[in-house]
């Protein structure tokens, strides 16, 4: 079977999960709601105003998560790297837990989303500054910074917990499960940009990923520019995860199973892998949403547990493949 045509069940895969997600839920809906979008009743309100826009922000998040996974596993050469490798979430998430102390959150709608791209572009700026002061810069160097910032960042959420009243407290630890219960249609046009923007700067260089995959040197001899390389994927890749944290929370492990997955149905060549990891991650996440706002209804388990109940097997069996290579 072709890659052409293995991409094509991909995206076979991605649309039956969109288009089937909206109509599964505790309350049926009639399907004349979608014909009649304004004049639907309570069915078209809950089809058009409050599932349609979930299913297509959770398509948006795993779209950006995966590809954003794919991105930092060519750029560090390692297949257990992930969009939160960098401490994005954790900064996210401080800017979060720093808004609710300060009560900046409920100030307006879009607070929280803006407090937590604060805080991941505080994550991005520290360790930015990091590399930039070592004249290696390698992916070394950033992976370790990354991992620095995510420790650092979670002690100071744990204080600010630790400081808040109950009631702070327990909404920063639901935003910490990852979650898409109050995405509305705003939700999707604040995120289309950053998704969209950092899904195409990272095509564009997919062949720059091919080559910073199988070392810089090699990437240098072919005529890439490493550094600048470098820095692209990961500004751009670290923007759109903070865009899609901003708005939906860190719901982990995506962008490590959408990419691994992708690399075995359609290789490792980033031309079919990154489009290949999205429709793939996007599909995920719109099954994983519906099952998690399903399975226990009418109570609804926020979707960033259900991805780690998944993805931590996962990460075991990377892992252990790759101890098992390794000895070899």
């Amino acid at each position: 079977m072709s890659r052409t045509v293995r991409l094509a069940a991909c995206a076979a895969a991605a649309v039956v999960a969109v288009v089937a997600a909206p109509l599964i839920g505790a309350n049926s809906v009639d399907l004349g709601a979608l014909l009649d979008p304004t004049g639907g009743g309570v069915d078209a309100v809950i089809l058009w105003q409050i599932r349609l826009p979930r299913v297509l922000v959770a398509l948006l998040a795993g779209v950006g998560l995966s590809v954003g996974g794919a991105a930092f596993q060519a750029l560090f050469r390692n297949p257990l790297a992930t969009p939160y490798t960098l401490g994005v979430a954790s900064g996210a998430s401080f800017g979060v837990a720093v808004g609710l102390q300060s009560g900046l959150v409920t100030a307006a709608g879009l607070a929280t989303p803006v407090a937590a791209f604060v805080g991941a572009l505080l994550a991005i700026g520290v360790v930015w500054l990091v590399t930039e002061l070592r004249p290696d810069f390698s992916s070394t160097v950033l992976l370790l910074a990354g991992v620095a910032m995510s420790f650092f960042f979670s002690s100071l959420i744990l204080f600010l917990q630790y400081a808040a009243t109950l009631g702070d407290s327990y909404r920063i630890v639901r935003w910490l499960m990852g979650g898409l219960a109050g995405v509305d249609q705003r939700t999707v046009v604040v995120m289309t940009p950053f998704v969209v923007v950092g899904v195409a700067l990272m095509a564009s260089r997919a062949r720059e990923l091919d080559l910073l995959s199988l070392g810089s040197e090699i990437a240098a001899s072919r005529g890439v520019e490493v550094i600048a390389a470098r820095r692209l994927v990961f500004v751009a890749a670290s923007i759109m995860i903070g865009g899609v944290v901003a708005a939906c929370g860190p719901i982990g492990f995506v962008g490590l199973m959408a990419p691994h997955v992708a690399r075995r149905v359609v290789g490792a060549d980033h031309r079919v892998l990154l489009p290949g990891a999205a429709l793939l991650g996007g599909a995920f996440l719109v099954v994983c949403d519906t099952a998690a706002r399903t399975v226990l209804a009418p109570l609804e388990l926020p979707v960033g547990v259900l991805t780690a109940f998944l993805g931590g097997p996962f990460f075991l069996w990377v892992l252990l493949r790759r101890v098992g290579r390794s000895r070899r």
